[in-house]
């Protein structure tokens, strides 16, 4: 009678397990490209298009971080607000974007599909946050997360890279296992056992849900996420990418982490002008890495020449501000002054809309 009933539990537990494996739909092939390394120490793991030394069109030298009086700070300038009148500009785009903090976004469509660029509710996965505390750094003042309501009506989760900042397994458990969820090559490893729906797309690489076109875009960065030394390390196993939202004609443009390279430029030869771009202006700072940290990177220079040459019809910076993990930056809005100081030095004739967490435009 007990082994009888064992074996009905262990049956019910391996029913269980199938029942909420997830489901993975790798999307390539002919029109893509899969950046994989054909020899070497890493051969087989992912690589940037364009690698080597860097020569920027721009780069601040001088009084870079010059105030503003647009930023209401405590001091330091950390925990910052922008306070300014701004004309949202005229595109009639159709999307509405909400800055979560950080690198995350709330995304409606102009037909009405909502969507999540790299949520991050709160720290980093445990116990890497409580490393990260130790190693000195800091615990972040947490984003603004979605309601409930709306995280029920979700379509679709959309991950730029696994390092921890961009994306936490605890956040997903909570989203749940209703929208889809697009990630880059090798990523679906990373996902906790739940019945998620995971399509790992390569570059250029596209996708449909209802009519909203969603394009998996380069970008130039790296990922890892676990490191044993002299044992184990995931240094390039997954790809990392942008994203490119395509509705009605109009398009909306997510970098996710990214240094500048010339990738920018052949994605506006692919897709033309693009309404809206939101753009990573932070963590390009360090006192002895920081040709390392720039190359991964972009300074606020640097994203507004990538902006021109997007033709993007609006720019919205993302990176900096209170609910950032201050890593590669001055202070919580460093990037922010210099992105203001950097717009006027060289005359940039991109839109700039700023978002403080958790406030939203219709663009």
């Amino acid at each position: 009678m007990h082994l009888k009933t064992l074996s009905t539990l262990i049956a019910a537990a391996l029913l269980s397990a199938c029942s909420n494996s997830n489901t993975v739909n790798v999307i390539a092939g002919e029109g893509t490209i899969t950046p994989l390394k054909t020899e070497g120490e890493y051969e087989g793991r992912y690589h940037n298009l364009y690698p080597g030394d860097k020569e920027y069109p721009t780069t601040c030298t001088d009084n870079c971080y010059e105030e503003s009086e647009l930023l209401v700070c405590d001091d330091s300038n950390s925990q910052c607000q922008f306070h300014a009148e701004q004309n949202v500009p005229a595109i009639n785009s159709g999307f509405t974007v909400r800055w979560l903090g950080h690198a995350g976004f709330y995304i409606q469509s102009p037909n009405g599909e909502q969507l999540l660029f790299d949520p991050v509710k709160d720290q980093f996965d445990s116990p890497v946050d409580f490393a990260f505390k130790l190693a000195g750094g800091i615990y972040r003042k947490p984003g603004f997360w979605p309601s409930q309501a709306e995280l029920n009506g979700l379509d679709a989760v959309m991950y730029s890279h696994i390092h921890y900042d961009h994306f936490n397994k605890a956040d997903i458990e909570e989203i749940g296992n209703t929208p889809r969820y697009l990630v880059p090559l090798g990523f679906a490893d990373n996902f906790p056992t739940g019945g998620f729906n995971i399509s790992e797309m390569a570059w250029y690489a596209s996708t449909q849900i209802n009519d909203l076109t969603i394009h998996a875009l380069p970008a130039h960065h790296f990922s890892s996420r676990i490191m044993v030394p002299f044992i184990y390390d995931d240094h390039n196993k997954d790809l990392w990418n942008g994203w490119l939202l395509e509705q009605n004609g109009r398009t909306l443009f997510f970098a996710g982490d990214t240094g500048y390279s010339k990738h920018f430029q052949d994605i506006n030869q692919k897709y033309g002008e693009i309404d809206v771009c939101l753009m990573p202006i932070a963590s390009y700072y360090h006192e002895e890495n920081g040709k390392w940290y720039r190359y991964v990177h972009t300074t606020p220079e640097d994203s507004l020449n990538a902006a021109e040459e997007l033709s993007c019809k609006v720019m919205i910076p993302w990176g900096y501000g209170n609910s950032s993990w201050q890593m590669g930056d001055h202070s919580s809005h460093s990037a922010l002054l210099r992105l203001l100081h950097m717009q006027k030095q060289m005359n940039s004739q991109v839109p700039l809309y700023i978002l403080n967490e958790g406030e939203q435009v219709s663009l």
